[in-house]
Protein backbone atom coordinates (compact mmCIF):
# COMPACT_ATOMS: atom_id res chain seq x y z
CA UNK A 1 0.00 0.00 0.00
CA UNK A 2 1.33 3.29 -0.99
CA UNK A 3 1.88 5.84 2.27
CA UNK A 4 1.76 9.56 1.94
CA UNK A 5 2.71 11.98 4.79
CA UNK A 6 0.66 15.32 4.48
CA UNK A 7 2.35 18.20 6.03
CA UNK A 8 1.04 21.28 7.91
CA UNK A 9 4.42 22.93 7.34
CA UNK A 10 5.23 24.03 10.60
CA UNK A 11 9.07 23.76 11.85
CA UNK A 12 9.04 21.33 14.17
CA UNK A 13 7.50 18.39 12.13
CA UNK A 14 11.27 17.76 11.35
CA UNK A 15 12.78 17.98 14.58
CA UNK A 16 10.59 15.87 16.47
CA UNK A 17 9.53 13.81 13.20
CA UNK A 18 5.83 13.82 12.49
CA UNK A 19 3.65 14.53 10.00
CA UNK A 20 -0.10 16.63 10.00
CA UNK A 21 -1.44 13.40 8.98
CA UNK A 22 -1.03 10.02 7.01
CA UNK A 23 -2.76 8.12 4.50
CA UNK A 24 -2.15 4.40 4.28
CA UNK A 25 -4.46 3.38 1.64
CA UNK A 26 -8.08 4.04 2.47
CA UNK A 27 -7.29 5.48 6.11
CA UNK A 28 -6.23 8.48 7.22
CA UNK A 29 -4.58 9.73 10.84
CA UNK A 30 -4.64 12.90 11.77
CA UNK A 31 -2.10 13.85 14.49
CA UNK A 32 -3.03 15.77 17.28
CA UNK A 33 -3.74 18.88 16.32
CA UNK A 34 -4.17 22.68 17.71
CA UNK A 35 -5.19 26.37 17.27
CA UNK A 36 -1.47 27.16 16.29
CA UNK A 37 -0.79 28.89 12.90
CA UNK A 38 2.31 30.62 11.91
CA UNK A 39 4.29 29.52 15.30
CA UNK A 40 1.16 31.49 17.59
CA UNK A 41 -1.52 30.11 19.51
CA UNK A 42 -4.69 31.52 17.89
CA UNK A 43 -8.41 32.55 19.79
CA UNK A 44 -6.51 32.79 22.91
CA UNK A 45 -9.04 31.56 25.93
CA UNK A 46 -11.45 30.74 23.48
CA UNK A 47 -12.45 27.31 23.78
CA UNK A 48 -14.47 27.23 21.23
CA UNK A 49 -12.71 29.15 18.41
CA UNK A 50 -9.75 26.89 19.43
CA UNK A 51 -12.32 23.85 18.05
CA UNK A 52 -13.16 25.77 15.49
CA UNK A 53 -9.75 26.61 14.22
CA UNK A 54 -8.29 23.06 14.95
CA UNK A 55 -11.01 21.47 13.42
CA UNK A 56 -11.14 23.36 9.76
CA UNK A 57 -6.99 22.81 9.62
CA UNK A 58 -8.03 18.96 10.35
CA UNK A 59 -10.89 19.80 7.62
CA UNK A 60 -8.10 21.14 5.12
CA UNK A 61 -5.47 17.88 6.06
CA UNK A 62 -8.09 14.97 5.69
CA UNK A 63 -8.95 17.16 2.01
CA UNK A 64 -5.81 17.12 0.99
CA UNK A 65 -5.31 13.39 1.23
CA UNK A 66 -8.58 12.74 -0.75
CA UNK A 67 -10.91 12.27 1.18
CA UNK A 68 -13.96 14.44 3.15
CA UNK A 69 -15.14 14.91 6.87
CA UNK A 70 -17.90 12.85 5.66
CA UNK A 71 -15.62 10.02 6.18
CA UNK A 72 -14.47 10.69 9.63
CA UNK A 73 -14.65 7.95 12.09
CA UNK A 74 -13.16 8.44 15.41
CA UNK A 75 -12.22 11.85 16.81
CA UNK A 76 -10.22 12.16 20.44
CA UNK A 77 -10.65 15.71 22.03
CA UNK A 78 -7.99 16.80 24.81
CA UNK A 79 -8.97 19.52 26.88
CA UNK A 80 -7.21 21.40 29.79
CA UNK A 81 -10.54 22.53 31.57
CA UNK A 82 -13.67 19.92 31.21
CA UNK A 83 -15.76 22.47 32.41
CA UNK A 84 -15.63 24.16 29.16
CA UNK A 85 -17.00 20.30 27.48
CA UNK A 86 -20.51 22.14 26.02
CA UNK A 87 -18.27 24.84 24.14
CA UNK A 88 -16.12 22.45 22.24
CA UNK A 89 -18.58 20.21 22.02
CA UNK A 90 -20.87 22.70 20.52
CA UNK A 91 -18.66 23.36 17.66
CA UNK A 92 -17.42 19.50 17.46
CA UNK A 93 -21.16 19.24 16.72
CA UNK A 94 -21.87 21.77 14.18
CA UNK A 95 -18.84 19.69 12.31
CA UNK A 96 -20.34 16.21 12.88
CA UNK A 97 -23.52 16.30 13.71
CA UNK A 98 -24.93 14.19 10.81
CA UNK A 99 -21.59 12.09 11.37
CA UNK A 100 -21.41 11.03 14.81
CA UNK A 101 -17.88 9.83 14.47
CA UNK A 102 -16.51 7.58 17.94
CA UNK A 103 -14.97 10.53 20.12
CA UNK A 104 -13.63 10.67 23.44
CA UNK A 105 -12.84 14.30 25.45
CA UNK A 106 -10.96 14.36 27.89
CA UNK A 107 -9.14 16.46 30.44
CA UNK A 108 -5.64 16.90 30.71
CA UNK A 109 -3.12 18.43 32.76
CA UNK A 110 -1.55 20.84 30.43
CA UNK A 111 -0.74 21.07 26.75
CA UNK A 112 2.79 22.20 25.08
CA UNK A 113 1.37 25.81 25.25
CA UNK A 114 -0.39 27.28 28.36
CA UNK A 115 -2.62 28.81 26.29
CA UNK A 116 -3.88 25.81 24.45
CA UNK A 117 -6.86 25.03 25.47
CA UNK A 118 -8.12 22.15 23.04
CA UNK A 119 -5.83 19.75 21.10
CA UNK A 120 -7.79 17.42 18.87
CA UNK A 121 -6.67 14.15 16.43
CA UNK A 122 -8.69 12.60 14.26
CA UNK A 123 -9.76 9.06 12.23
CA UNK A 124 -11.15 8.85 8.90
CA UNK A 125 -11.91 5.88 6.45
CA UNK A 126 -12.41 6.66 2.34
CA UNK A 127 -14.88 4.26 2.17
CA UNK A 128 -15.13 5.02 -2.19
CA UNK A 129 -11.74 3.42 -1.89
CA UNK A 130 -12.47 0.42 0.47
CA UNK A 131 -10.88 -2.77 -1.55
CA UNK A 132 -13.88 -5.29 0.16
CA UNK A 133 -11.91 -8.02 -1.03
CA UNK A 134 -9.18 -7.33 0.95
CA UNK A 135 -11.38 -7.83 4.17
Amino acid sequence: MKRTNISSGAPWENLVGYSRAVCIGNMIEVAGTTAVVDNEVHCKGDAAGQTRLILEKIKAAIEEAGASMRDVIRTRIFTTDISRWEEIGKVHGEYFRDIKPATTMVEVRKLIDPEMLVEIEASAVMMGQMNWDQL
